[in-house]
């Protein structure tokens, strides 16, 4: 055996080999106490050998094979075999007397106790992951098994698939070539359908003018009772009964005055916003402008209409007696009477003369958007949300027609000057032509993408606009039976339109708090842009003698834009509306 000691020689450390007396190595004694008196001897020699120098001993113990005696004397004692341990003794130490065994030819016992240990832990820890490795191998085998047979069922889903795709395009194809056989007659169908249409409107029109002029014919005969010299109703022989008064819807279809009237077009670039006037304490959803004086009547989501005096926007009457949201007004024709609807499902008439509601309409079932008056006075029109117009005779007060057709909410309602004919807008993207006599559908509009919210027409009859909720207004050509222009004003909805006396300006209400005015030629031009609502813009209207504007919004508010200046004598003598009483 060997040691190391550590010697300090005052500039640097060095190691120095300790050897061991021979009688430890040769007797070769492994148990404890022979340890402990080796260890004791070493620690004793470094004191000596360190006495006297500045060194440290750094004893290193190494773990060296065993030599082949030693190597038995550890087996026997492992085991306690002393009998066999003291017979080795006996016959080694003779033998070395005898100088049959020398120390140095000695072989040292290869390790292969610990070497076999290393190997068996070795062994098991493979053998542990082994196993674990098996288990996780069956689970990725089961997986894959799994997405193996979900592969085979996708894949025959996608060839049956692909199956009926190709028997579908093969369908298609055959479709294709089927009905290219039947554009060339399809087009002259359709041809023919768009020269059929117009050939009945203009015929329609004709038949009105001629009945027209038959009925001025007849108007001075002694047995009209609309003639001056008319002396009474004339009875039979044998019967009692008066003659009846004439169709109101027949007698005022006359000749439109506007066609022949020449108007100056409003000059909407110079409006501007000249009074605010908070109305209401909620939306105000409407506003229409007495035919005869500078009045306005607004209408509320606070469940009143209210009337005002312009310019100065003094309170002059309130209406109080709907239940819910009042949302459609209209003036009677010589303005005494004012019609509102109502989401109560009702329509009142209001007596300005009585200051009281003189009769109330409940035939629809849910809320009523529109009304309109008649050019005569004597019929009324309403809409409804439950998908139907109705025409309600004011003389026997009841409802004499309804409009069924339209498959949404109908919207709004208006007559054409002068004549039967009746529009309507509905939810169902579609604009409506009416003939009121028979309670008809005689032409429908399709070209909007979202619900149209209102439409009107121009004064002389021939141009319809219609706004819808995607902000596209769309003007339609009434004798041709066609769409003539359409003006995007979105992306935010277009609530209501108006056009001026001319019928060459048209003012549009929208969402995004402004109203757009735009002028109608060859092409449409924006012409002016209102702003000033702090909310979006619910109603729209012209004076009826296009001097001021005025709107109504969902701030609360009515706004009056323009000025309330006349225009010139010129044009006043030329505008049929500018006198104090409508053309009747």
């Amino acid at each position: 055996m060997s040691d190391q000691l550590l010697i300090f020689d005052g500039s640097d450390y060095t190691y120095e080999e300790v050897g061991i007396d021979e009688e430890f190595e040769s007797e070769g004694d492994v148990e404890s106490e022979d340890l402990e008196a080796t260890l004791h001897s070493l620690q004793k020699l470094s004191f000596l050998l360190g006495k006297g120098q500045k060194s440290v001993a750094v004893p290193e113990v190494r773990r060296q094979r065993e030599v082949l005696d030693d190597f038995v004397r550890n087996f026997c004692m492992t085991y306690n075999l002393h009998k066999t341990l003291e017979v080795f003794e006996v016959e080694w130490f003779d033998a070395k007397e005898k100088g049959r065994v020398i120390d140095s030819k000695l072989i040292m016992v290869p390790d292969e106790y610990s070497r076999s240990l290393q190997l068996t832990n070795i062994l098991k820890r493979l053998q542990d992951q082994l196993e674990q490795q098996s288990v996780v191998a069956q689970c990725r085998a089961e997986m894959l098994e799994k997405f193996r047979k979900e592969r085979n069922l996708h894949r025959m889903h996608h060839n049956r698939i692909a199956q009926e795709k190709n028997k579908l395009v093969n369908v298609i194809k055959r479709l294709r070539t089927h009905f290219g056989k039947y554009d060339g007659l399809l087009e002259q169908l359709k041809k023919k359908y768009e020269q059929a249409v117009k050939a009945k409107a203009l015929m329609a029109l004709e038949r009105d003018k001629l009945r027209t002029i038959v009925e001025k014919a007849e108007l001075f005969t002694e047995d009209n009772p609309l003639s001056p010299t008319y002396k009474g109703p004339k009875y039979g022989k044998n019967s009692m009964t008066p003659v009846s008064k004439p169709d109101p819807l027949i007698s005022a279809c006359k000749i439109n005055p506007f066609h022949e009237a020449r108007i100056s077009v409003t000059d909407v670039r110079g409006y501007t916003l000249k009074n605010t006037f908070r109305g209401h304490n909620m939306s105000v959803s409407n506003v229409v402008i007495h035919p005869k004086k500078p009045l306005v009547v607004t209408a509320s989501d606070d469940g009143t209409w209210r009337m005002w005096g312009l310019p100065a926007g003094d309170l002059i009457m309130t209406g109080e007696g709907h239940k819910d949201w009042v949302s459609g007004l209209d003036f009677h024709p010589k303005g005494m009477h004012l019609a509102s609807t109502s989401g109560d499902c009702t329509v009142k008439l209001w007596s300005f003369e009585k200051s009281r509601c003189i009769h109330t309409f409940a035939d629809h079932t849910q809320a009523v958007w529109s009304v309109s008056y008649h050019t005569s006075g004597d019929v009324l029109a309403s809409s409804s949300l439950d998908h139907t117009s109705r025409l309600w005779d004011l003389f026997s007060m009841k409802c004499r027609g309804t409009l069924r057709g339209h498959v949404d909410s109908v919207n709004s309602i208006t007559w054409q000057l002068y004549s039967s004919i009746l529009c309507t807008s509905s939810s169902d993207k579609t604009v409506s032509l009416w003939d009121a006599r028979s309670a008809l559908c005689v032409q429908t509009f399709y070209g909007h993408k979202a619900s149209c919210n209102h439409a009107c027409f121009d004064n002389k009859g021939y141009m319809i606009a219609s706004v819808d909720a995607d902000g596209i207004a769309k003007l339609w050509d009434v004798r041709k039976v066609a769409e003539y222009a359409t003006i995007n004003v979105g992306p935010q909805s277009a609530n209501r339109c108006c056009f001026d006396p001319s019928g060459l300006i048209i003012a549009i209400a929208s969402n995004d708090q402004r109203i757009k005015c735009f002028q109608i030629d060859l092409e449409v031009v924006p012409v002016s842009e209102l702003r000033g609502h702090e909310d979006a813009v619910q109603a729209v209207q012209f004076d009826p003698k296009g001097n001021f504007l005025v709107s109504g919004s969902s701030d609360s508010t009515f706004r009056v834009w323009g000025s309330f200046e006349s225009k010139s004598k010129a044009g006043r003598a030329e505008n049929p509306e500018s006198s104090n009483d409508y053309p009747c």
